[in-house]
């Protein structure tokens, strides 16, 4: 059975904007959950061990780091909710989410002792998905904004 095209192209767009949204929210909530004492102790110790994070724990405490990454993740999805009006920006973003998601999958590899068939393990996996997404978005927008009209003070710019 075929679609027509303009129902393709529908679901295309729908699929498009959940996967892009969805990030969105990942990052809004788990940013924002940073800021709890709970979440600030539990990732702790995986940062402690990061290559990347090693640092921000010593340098900023316990709550001071995770307020650190919830700050960054809230602004990479600010970033990337951006998409309809700016999305150079949210290009931008979506390259910052990809190299966020890198880091807390290296956790698989960087904590020790941490158990590749526990709940914590199975709760970093499902950031590789969340890769390909990023990805996916960043280079999306990317083409939308080399597609999109150049403003006009930028275009007297380059003229002149």
């Amino acid at each position: 059975m075929f679609l027509s095209p303009t129902f393709e192209a529908r679901l295309g767009k729908t699929g498009a904007g959940v996967l892009r949204y969805s990030l969105v929210f990942f990052f809004l909530a788990f940013g924002l959950c940073k800021f709890t004492l709970q979440e600030a102790a539990a990732v702790a110790p995986l940062m402690a061990h990061s290559p990347v994070l090693f640092w921000a724990g010593p340098t900023l405490g316990e709550q001071g780091a995770s307020n650190f990454i919830g700050v960054i993740e809230i602004a990479l999805g600010l970033m990337v909710a951006a998409r309809a009006f700016a999305p150079r920006i949210a290009a931008l973003g979506s390259l910052g989410m990809a190299g966020a998601l890198v880091t807390t999958l290296s956790f698989l590899f960087t904590t020790p002792g941490l158990d590749p068939q526990s709940s914590d393990a199975g709760f970093l996996l499902k950031d590789l998905t969340l890769l390909g997404a990023a990805l996916w978005s960043a280079g999306e927008a990317f083409a939308a904004a080399r597609s999109a009209p150049m403003p006009a003070g930028r275009l007297a710019m380059e003229a002149a």
